[in-house]
């Protein structure tokens, strides 16, 4: 059962931008994207159980995902908390794989990369804030500080995992991790365009 829910969430579709940003920036810098294919796989696994958490009734009670029932809706809020689970971890079994198969900076700054992105500096207290917020009058700063770690901080993981694993050079690695930031004010700026 826990293979059945974890599955069911994670090929449920959606457009995979993290893992190709990975695949991308890997290849733009010269790199081989076979070599940064399990860190895109393992952030799609992170980027997924994120998502069966946040849909679950302590978060954002959220019914549908991707046009289909969430997770916890089909296999209960337990089975939906371990299917979370289970795919963060296999992430990190995913990643720690690669590593021990090609032990180079390469391979762990990569799996570091993806690491803190989704982290308690990065994706994890960015949604600790949205939680903590839910309800409240939030000021531009706070919005700010939401966008730029729910959000960014995953899609700077991705872009840096790829380009460590290509082999980017310090400059590079600032340029995407600036890139990154911008694409998180952006954000912000369609989401009050839209409301």
């Amino acid at each position: 059962m826990i293979f059945e829910a974890m599955r069911y969430s994670l090929l449920a579709g959606g457009k995979r931008l993290r893992p190709m940003m990975v695949l991308a920036a890997c290849e733009a810098v010269g790199g081989k994207k076979e070599d940064a294919l399990p860190f895109a796989c393992a952030l799609e696994m992170i980027h997924t159980y994120s998502l069966i958490h946040d849909d679950l009734p302590a978060m954002d009670n959220d019914d549908y995902r991707r046009g289909r029932l969430t997770n916890h809706k089909v296999f209960g809020e337990d089975m939906a908390i371990l299917a979370g689970d289970g795919l963060l971890h296999h992430a990190m079994e995913t990643m720690a794989d690669a590593c021990v198969k090609n032990p180079t900076p390469q391979t762990t700054g990569a799996m570091k990369a993806i690491a803190h992105g989704a982290g308690v500096e990065g994706m994890l207290v960015g949604q600790v804030v949205d939680v903590f917020m839910e309800g409240k009058p939030l000021d531009i700063e706070t919005l700010d500080f939401i966008h730029l770690h729910k959000t960014a901080a995953m899609i700077r993981g991705a872009l840096q995992a790829g380009a460590i694993c290509g082999g980017a050079d310090e400059k590079q690695l600032r340029h995407l991790h600036w890139q990154a930031k911008k694409s998180a004010l952006h954000s912000r700026f369609w989401m009050i365009f839209w409301m």
